[in-house]
């Protein structure tokens, strides 16, 4: 019974995993996102509801200050650094992951609404740039999306053991939470209400840091 228990677990603290097992797990020293055969987009998430802290990255220190340059769909290059002041949520998702299609809509309203909260989607999966955009004329989101190389993931972010994996990043650079799991706009508020010591309906005014 306990090595059940132990096993069940396990199961729920991986959310999404990659349809292809050997997808994201690269050559990297970080625990490798494990393959569990082709996702149902109907299935309900392994990952149960709200916001589950899985601690602090391997190599962080208090201040410990990630740093993210890439190239975003659009054209654009996304450098994390620029947007100092400011909430950013650094969302680790992919198109197959039913849990992370369905906070993309409240992570796009967050980003959209509140002046103090920026958002980057990072697709975290082997898809070609034009199917990407096909994908997001269906889903479209106000923030952008980068497509990362799975093999090589960002350097100062640990491999997501599971998806979607966020990371939210206080507006001096230094990671304030790092989330597993889906997360509900209610709850990013929450978070940086209870950091900065502000009501939940001031920083909804966009009065928030930054």
């Amino acid at each position: 019974m306990r090595i059940a228990a132990v096993a069940l677990l396990a199961a729920l603290l991986l959310g999404c995993q990659p349809a292809d097992p050997t997808a994201g797990t690269g050559e990297a020293e970080a625990t490798p996102v494990a393959g569990a055969g082709q996702a149902d987009p109907s299935a309900t998430p392994a990952t149960p509801p709200g916001v589950a802290d899985s601690g602090a990255p391997e190599a962080a220190g208090k201040d410990f200050r990630p740093t993210l340059v890439v190239g975003a769909l659009d054209g654009t290059q996304y450098d994390l650094a620029a947007h100092r002041g400011k909430w950013v949520l650094v969302n680790f998702w992919a198109t197959w992951c039913n849990p992370c299609l369905k906070e993309m809509p409240e992570l796009s309203a967050l980003a959209a609404m509140r002046e103090d909260i920026k958002v980057v989607g990072l697709a975290f999966e082997d898809i070609e740039p034009a199917e990407m955009k096909a994908f997001l004329l269906e889903h479209p989101v106000t923030y952008p999306i980068a497509i990362l190389d799975t093999a090589n993931p960002p350097a100062d972010f640990d491999e997501p053991r599971g998806l979607p994996m966020t990371w939210l990043i206080s507006p001096d650079g230094r990671v304030a939470r790092k989330i597993m799991g889906p997360v509900t706009a209610g709850e990013i508020e929450g978070i940086i209400a209870a950091a900065t010591g502000r009501s939940d309906d001031a920083a909804s005014d966009g009065r928030g840091a930054g």
